[in-house]
């Protein structure tokens, strides 16, 4: 499968210019998977949704501020090759290929890209368990990381408030609430240093969030529960209306 020419305006570079001014770069990824469970039972949970799929990489473009095109090819690939969730269920990947482009970064003289390819045999995650379920670590650079926050039934991801950490989540289950509100499949939210938030599970299934955290997580930061109830803050659409 392959999805080419997903194209977003982003931080990317080490430049000053360019840590403040978004340019465009252009992401192509092919992915080996058996698709053939897909061909015959006609179940998106055996092979990868792509219209999701092209939403959560849109959100990794915007959230993670690359420095490098190198940081960005292998953040996308360790996320293409994780495992799938129950929140998310997909075929497994057994192999992927990426290439980023910046194609105004010389300005039309040349443009740059890099290709890299992947095996999921040689990817190692970690997961480390918490009150509220569990944290698959899909990859860490030296000023992010991009973890799946995984909230199991009934659980509750308590209020967290880090005044050296901003971020964002993007919901990728359906059933959590945000604040006491339910939020829909593909809503990311920006998180401020200084703003508390929670999520609850009511399902009967575990739910997943895809966080991004600049510098990386810290989950011990807590808060009170006072004055978080009422409607999240603004939200930003990653999916397609289904």
């Amino acid at each position: 499968m392959q999805l080419r020419g997903l194209t977003v305006d982003c931080i990317v570079g080490l430049y000053n210019r360019e840590r403040v001014t978004p340019q465009p770069l252009r992401l192509d990824v092919a992915l080996f998977l058996d698709a053939r469970q897909a061909a015959v039972g006609g179940k998106l949970a055996n092979t990868v949704h792509y219209g999701r799929l092209a939403g959560e990489l849109r959100f990794l473009l915007d959230a993670c501020r690359f420095e490098l095109l190198e940081s960005a090819a292998e953040a996308v690939c360790r996320y293409l090759l994780a495992p799938p969730t129950d929140a998310a269920p997909h075929a497994s990947v057994r192999a992927a290929t990426v290439r980023v482009t910046k194609p105004e970064a010389l300005g039309g003289w040349a443009i740059p890209s890099l290709q890299v390819h992947r095996a999921a045999e040689e990817m190692v995650y970690r997961t480390e368990e918490e009150p509220f379920g569990r944290v698959d670590v899909i990859h860490e650079g030296a000023t992010y990381g991009i973890y799946r926050l995984r909230v199991e039934p009934g659980g509750r991801l308590p209020p967290r408030v880090n005044e050296d950490t901003e971020g964002c989540e993007l919901v990728l289950g359906a059933g959590l609430l945000l604040q006491g509100q339910p939020v829909a499949r593909g809503m990311a939210f920006h998180l401020p240093r200084d703003r508390m938030h929670r999520y609850d599970n009511p399902t009967t299934t575990e739910q997943t969030l895809l966080g991004v955290y600049r510098p990386r997580m810290a989950l011990a930061a807590k808060g009170s529960v006072e004055g978080l109830e009422g409607p999240p803050s603004e939200g930003t659409l990653y999916y397609l209306p289904e």
